[in-house]
């Protein structure tokens, strides 16, 4: 799992999706061709996640209590710190224990059979024609050969009625953002990373990510403030036709900051509760957030694979209507390899360039889901920490000072964590277009309108790069993304550890037989997804095995499936057919729909 979380783009504990910072931090911050290992980040905490019928999974009182007696088993002082938004119990290890000592508290609680995991809290690190001033440096907005294509779409929308939440850095105070950020709120519980001489409250300024050689871990570098948050928000919304600056993508939607990435990082646990918040969830000792996101954007990361405490808090804020947005990570690998990145329900996001190529340092693989523009400023063959091609980067909003704020400023980064915040501004344009569309849709918009790289990308690049215009239009005026599409919103129950159950849509009006890229996208609302058998059956009778059954702990199954189904007529009466095949927990499908 991910011991640690990191901007993915700036600063010089990056790993996974930051991007150079200008020319005068450039050495501290950009990141290589190859993976650099991340700091030794010591554990302090454990997420305990016990199973629903246990005691301690809803009573405080008996989640300290276990936490004392595994504690003392282990010959360790554990305590329990608090419940997170996701239901999850924080254990306070008492201390920076050595491996070992860690790994003997989390055998007492593995061998409880109410226990149902227990993970290290890990920390994250960021991963970075209008009359605006700096319009002209912006070609990832509108060149043809690598742009996204994004003028074209503010003929149709510009993200209005939209709240974008950005979990990174905060916000430094920038002229550019003003009036479109929102109340946001600061999740970092450590006062000595939070650099602001508290813990949690509702101010999320960002009061500076640097830090001296050494302070992050053994390995780590110096680094200044990185302003990663901020660089982040201008992409997605910085203000529009104002004389001055940078275009945002929506520059009708707003920025909520949260801020979970401080000095050193970011722990899972304040970016589980971020997210819970963010999208509408509650978060105990929080107040209620008024303005919740239907987009978040997280270019954040560290190694490992998803983890069940971030997929359970992905997992619940796509079920409230919130699309989750990740970069994809800056270490020239698989992201598979990187969290929250390799999580379900989210939008992975790789980095393209000038060119359409893959950047250097992206991250790909199978499970990434579409390609940006992350800049390149530097090439690969350069020497690390210089900027030579500061005109490929992508130019935002950015402050200057050293190590706390300075003046305002824009400079040019590049990184995944440049990449996701196009897709966070696009998600939020396909919002404000069709209020209707759910995550599963508007993943499904964005990677069925995408176009091929103009370069190549070795390892892949998910569905190609995003192109906003074409996206845009798929789904305005009530019409379906990507093409035709059919839905079915009853719900049907599945029995548990029973037969079959199917569910219909009557396809007509089309011609032909079905695409090769049929979506088939999905929402089973389920206690444990792995007892699932899901199957798409064609009106002519064949059969397509979407799901087999699973170990897969994590609940519900919402998600976009591609079938081939060329070889099936595309009218007639299609079924979607579900069976739990093991016994205790239940569910129902919610809906489904097939996008030809």
């Amino acid at each position: 799992m991910a011991i640690s979380a990191t901007l993915l783009g700036t600063a010089a504990t990056t790993s996974v999706a930051l991007a150079n910072p200008a020319a005068a931090r450039a050495a501290a911050t950009a990141p290589t061709a190859t993976p650099a290992p991340l700091p030794t980040a010591p554990v302090e905490n454990l997420i305990v996640g016990y199973k629903s019928g246990a005691t301690e999974s809803r009573s405080n009182t008996d989640a300290a209590a276990d936490a004392k007696a595994k504690g003392s088993k282990a010959g360790e002082d554990v305590s329990f710190e608090r419940r997170l938004g996701t239901g999850a119990a924080l254990v306070d290890l008492g201390g920076k224990l050595a491996p070992q000592d860690v790994a003997d508290v989390m055998a007492q609680f593995r061998a409880d059979p109410d226990v149902a995991y227990v993970e290290p809290d890990g920390r994250a690190y960021a991963m970075a024609t209008p009359n605006d001033t700096e319009y002209t440096k912006q070609w990832d907005l509108f060149e043809a050969t690598a742009g996204m294509n994004v003028p074209a779409a503010w003929d149709t929308t510009t993200g209005s009625g939209v709240t974008v939440a950005v979990i990174d850095t905060g916000y430094v105070a920038h002229s550019d953002l003003a009036s479109n950020v929102v109340a946001g709120y600061d999740f970092i519980t450590s006062s000595t990373a939070a650099r602001d001489g508290n813990g949690r409250d509702n101010n999320p300024a960002d009061a500076g990510d640097w830090s001296a050689a050494g302070e992050c871990g053994t390995g780590s570098k110096a680094s200044d403030s990185s302003w990663h948050g901020t660089h982040v928000a201008g992409t997605i919304a910085a203000a529009t036709n104002n004389g001055k600056g940078v275009a945002g993508i929506a520059y009708g939607a707003k920025i909520q900051p949260v801020r979970v990435l401080g000095k050193c990082g970011g722990a899972t646990s304040d970016i589980v509760d971020a997210i819970t918040w963010a999208s509408g969830g509650t978060v105990a000792g929080v107040p209620a957030n008024p303005t919740p996101a239907k987009v978040i954007n997280m270019s954040l990361g560290g190694s490992g694979a998803c983890t069940t405490t971030y997929q359970n808090a992905i997992n619940a804020a796509v079920n409230r209507g919130t699309t989750v947005v990740v970069a994809a990570g800056n270490s020239n690998a698989d992201a598979s390899g990187f969290s929250p990145a390799s999580c379900n329900n989210v939008i992975n996001v790789a980095s393209a360039n000038r060119t359409g190529d893959r950047s250097f340092y992206s991250n790909y693989g199978s499970i990434i889901d579409i390609a940006a523009p992350g800049g390149e400023t530097r090439r690969a063959t350069d020497t690390p920490g210089t900027i030579t091609t500061p005109e490929n980067g992508i130019w935002s909003t950015l402050n200057a000072g050293a190590t706390s704020p300075g003046t305002e400023n824009y400079e040019p980064y590049q990184g995944t964590s440049m990449a996701a915040p196009h897709i966070a501004g696009l998600a939020a344009l396909l919002k404000s277009a069709n209020t209707a569309l759910t995550p599963a849709q508007i993943e499904s918009a964005i990677k069925t309108n995408a176009r091929p790289l103009a370069g190549t990308c070795t390892g892949g690049c998910g569905a190609g790069l995003a192109d906003a215009a074409k996206t845009v239009a798929a789904v305005s005026g009530g019409t379906t993304p990507g093409g035709s599409t059919f839905s079915n919103t009853a719900d049907v129950n599945i029995p548990d550890n029973g037969g079959a159950v199917s569910s219909s849509i009557s396809v007509t009006g089309l011609t032909g037989n079905a695409p090769a890229t049929l979506k088939v996208a999905v929402d089973i609302k389920h206690t444990y997804r792995g007892d699932l058998v899901v199957d798409l059956v064609g009106p002519n009778g064949t059969v397509k095995r979407l799901q087999n059954s699973s170990s897969d702990g994590t609940d519900n199954l919402i998600t976009t499936f591609t079938v081939d189904a060329s070889a099936i007529p595309a009218n007639g009466t299609w079924q979607l057919r579900v069976q739990d095949v093991a016994s205790v927990d239940t569910g129902y499908i919610d809906s489904w729909s097939l996008t030809f």
